[in-house]
């Protein structure tokens, strides 16, 4: 659930939004207008890979967020003060994954109610909300999605906009709030320049349309392209919040997949043993130099009750089992087998229809060097770096210190490591730009 921290920052660049909800109005945010479209064009000279991305997270008007414009490179940490936005902008994140694999607005928004900025009014209505909102880069180009979201007195969507290039490819409205839909236009040429339709108030309206979208002409093949690229990045986003408490006993029944708190950690262990070699031994290099002691490698076992038990190997006895290892030992592991694997490996559901070789996976990873001593994490980073250079990896974390570089690398003074860029939050209260 999105936490009610503190503000957070607020770019220098403004926006227009879709129909704003209810509520929403808040006298310091700024209201200048914005080109649909636009966003993200200056990033797009850093990474030239076709695979459908996120390289901006807009918090309009969200929790303690105002205006915030978070861009996101292949590398991305947030910086800042306790209670300055972090963990709200990664919630946020997380929600719209949700909302992209199909998700209700409940199922992704369980506590509504703490998205709403505190000093949002409500209208006449007594109504209140929030607006949220990314942008995605791939083969449509730049493609921006805006949402706004009613909370007060009940949660429905209230307006979607779907834009690039200057053109809007989807817009809704809620027309009637006696009813449980929203009036959505898309652009189809032809006969007529849109089409017009009902679609459910409590669902994100783009990943509707490849349903409703025949793509006959251009512009229709246009409006599938812009729609199905959003959707691939949204579903490509997986949060880890690796547990150490859940990782120490055998595990059991996870189907091979990594869940979201790595509870299966040796599961997966023991089928990446088996499947590649070449990158487990990758892991266990990585290993020997991140954790406690000599070690030589890793190793899995099967328990007689069926579950899956690992434990480092070193050079006398029996080595340590997973159960024995510090906490920061434990996430460490986790985090570096997350990024030596991919959508195939961890619990995260890209769509199926397109080739690995076109998906990108970005890890959202709140409170990153929780437990992890510095030099943990400068491996974690530089192993991120070299991953996300070959094209399927991307991070998206949060710091509670700027990250010293690596011993032997060309990072310079502390928060300068190659290849990251530190996005510093809520430095000074709301109306802080992006840094």
């Amino acid at each position: 659930m999105p936490p009610t921290s503190g503000p957070g920052p607020a770019a220098q660049d403004t926006e227009t939004s879709p129909a704003a909800p209810p509520g929403t109005h808040d006298p310091q945010a700024p209201t200048a207008a914005r080109v649909p479209g636009q966003a993200g064009h200056a990033d797009r000279s850093a990474d030239t890979t076709p695979r459908p991305h996120l390289t901006e997270l807009r918090l309009s008007a969200y929790a303690g967020h105002r205006a915030a414009v978070l861009r996101l490179g292949p590398v991305t940490l947030l910086t800042g003060p306790s209670g300055g936005g972090k963990s709200t902008a990664l919630a946020a994140c997380a929600a719209l994954a949700a909302l992209g694999n199909g998700s209700s607005l409940a199922e992704a928004f369980p506590e509504p109610h703490a998205a709403v900025p505190e000093t949002a009014r409500p209208d006449p209505q007594r109504r209140r909300g929030f607006r949220i909102g990314c942008v995605s880069d791939g083969p449509a180009g730049p493609v921006r999605l805006d949402l706004a979201v009613q909370a007060e007195p009940e949660l429905r969507v209230v307006g979607e906009r779907l834009s690039g290039d200057g053109v809007v490819y989807l817009e809704t409205a809620l027309r009637d709030p006696a009813r449980r839909t929203v009036q959505a236009a898309w652009h189809t040429a032809g006969n007529s320049a849109v089409t017009r339709a009902p679609l459910p108030d409590d669902l994100l309206g783009t990943t509707l349309l490849p349903l409703r979208v025949a793509g006959r002409t251009k512009e229709q093949r246009n409006v599938l392209a812009a729609a199905e690229q959003t959707v691939l990045a949204l579903r490509s986003l997986f949060p880890c919040t690796a547990d150490p408490t859940a990782m120490r006993p055998p595990a059991f029944g996870g189907g091979g997949l990594l869940r979201r708190d790595c509870a299966n950690l040796a599961e997966v262990l023991h089928r990446a043993a088996r499947e590649c070699r070449t990158r487990y031994g990758l892991l266990e290099a990585a290993v020997r130099e991140g954790c406690a002691g000599p070690v030589e490698g890793l190793t899995t076992e099967l328990m007689p009750g069926g579950g899956v038990a690992a434990r480092l190997l070193r050079p006398e006895g029996p080595g340590t089992p997973l159960s024995r290892l510090g906490d920061g030992e434990l996430r460490y592991l986790a985090m570096a087998l997350v990024l030596f694997t991919g959508p195939g490996v961890l619990d995260v559901d890209p769509a199926s229809e397109v080739p690995g070789a076109l998906q990108t996976l970005t890890v959202l990873a709140d409170d990153f060097d929780r437990h992890l001593d510095e030099h943990q994490v400068a491996l974690l980073l530089d192993l991120a770096t070299r991953m996300a250079a070959r094209g399927h990896i991307r991070l998206l974390g949060a710091l509670s210190r700027p990250p010293a570089p690596a011993e032997g690398s060309p990072g310079g003074p502390r928060g300068a490591f190659p290849g990251v860029r530190l996005v510093e939050v809520g430095r000074t209260g709301r109306g802080t730009p992006e840094r």
